[in-house]
C-alpha cells in the first residue's frame, strides 16, 4: 500500500479494527480481461473498463475523500476510509457545524456495525450499534464494493447487456448490488435494497441509490470519484444525504 497504517484520530477507538483492516492483501495475481469471461456482458463491460490488464488483484483500499454530508442542513467534510469487500470497513471522518468539529465513525468490522460521532471530541453526539446497524452498515460494504472493483471473484453475477447484479456474502448476510453500466464500461449508479430507517422510518429496506458524476484512474483502476448518494422512501421528497470526492485511493 505504501502507507504505514495510521490510525485516524476520529477512529482511535476502533484503532484494533483500522490496525486490522490494513493488513488484507490481495493475491499476487494480475488482471488479464480472461478472468471475465464467464460474467454477464455488462459486469465484463465494467471490469474490463476499471481494471487494466496487469494490474494485481487487490483485495482492499485506502480512500480519501471530501465533500458535503446532509446534518440538518449540508456540512462540509473530510473522511479517510479502509475497505475490504467481504470483509469490513471504518470510515473516520470530521465535518463541521459552524465552527465546531463533528468526527467519529462508522464501521463494519468482525460481522458487526458501529457508528460513534462526537462534538468538538469531546461531546458524546452520537453512538449506535446492534442488529439494525449491524445490517445496514452490512450493505453499505456491498454497495462499496464498487470502488473495489479487483474484487468481483467475490460476488455472484447475473444481468444483461445493461445492468450488472452483484450477490455478496457479507457475514452470512445475502446483499445485492445493481450497477448501470453505460456502453464504454463506465459506471453510471448503483441501486440496492438496504436495510436502515432513513428519516426515522421503521427500520426496513430501502431502496438506496448512489449517482455516479464522475470517473477517475488510480493506477491501473478506475473507479467513481464524484457520487451522490439518496434514500427513496417512497414519499417523492428529496432524500440526498451524501456527495463527496475520492481524491486519493490507494490499492492492496
Amino acid at each position: 500500500m505504501g502507507r504505514a497504517p495510521t490510525v485516524p484520530r476520529s477512529a482511535h477507538h476502533v484503532g484494533a479494527h483500522w490496525r486490522a483492516l490494513s493488513e488484507v492483501r490481495g493475491s499476487s495475481e494480475r488482471f488479464v480481461p480472461a478472468m471475465t469471461e464467464s460474467l454477464p456482458p455488462a459486469a465484463r463491460r465494467w471490469i474490463n473498463h476499471a481494471v487494466a490488464e496487469g494490474t494485481p488483484m487487490a483485495a482492499a483500499a485506502r480512500l480519501e475523500m471530501s465533500g458535503q454530508i446532509r446534518l440538518g442542513s449540508w456540512r462540509p467534510f473530510t473522511a479517510v476510509q479502509l475497505l475490504a469487500p467481504t470483509t469490513g470497513f471504518v470510515w473516520a471522518a470530521t465535518a463541521r457545524i459552524g465552527p465546531v468539529p463533528v468526527s467519529g465513525y462508522d464501521r463494519f468490522t468482525d460481522g458487526s456495525g458501529e457508528m460513534r460521532w462526537r462534538l468538538a471530541g469531546l461531546v458524546p453526539l452520537m453512538s449506535a450499534e446492534g442488529p439494525d446497524v449491524s445490517d445496514s452498515a452490512g450493505g453499505r460494504l456491498a454497495g462499496e464494493s464498487i470502488f473495489v472493483p479487483t474484487s468481483f471473484p467475490l460476488a455472484r453475477w447475473r444481468g444483461d447487456e445493461f445492468v450488472a447484479s452483484a450477490t455478496w456474502t457479507v457475514e452470512g448476510r445475502e446483499e445485492t448490488v445493481r450497477l448501470d453500466v453505460a456502453d464504454d464500461g463506465a459506471l453510471r449508479g448503483v441501486r440496492m435494497l438496504r436495510w436502515g430507517n432513513p428519516d426515522n422510518h421503521e427500520f426496513g429496506r430501502y431502496p438506496f441509490i448512489v449517482a455516479v458524476e464522475a470517473e477517475r484512474r488510480f493506477g491501473g483502476i478506475t473507479i467513481a470519484s464524484r457520487i451522490r448518494a439518496s434514500w427513496d422512501t417512497g414519499t417523492g421528497a428529496d432524500r440526498e444525504f451524501f456527495r463527496a470526492e475520492i481524491t486519493t485511493a490507494d490499492f492492496f
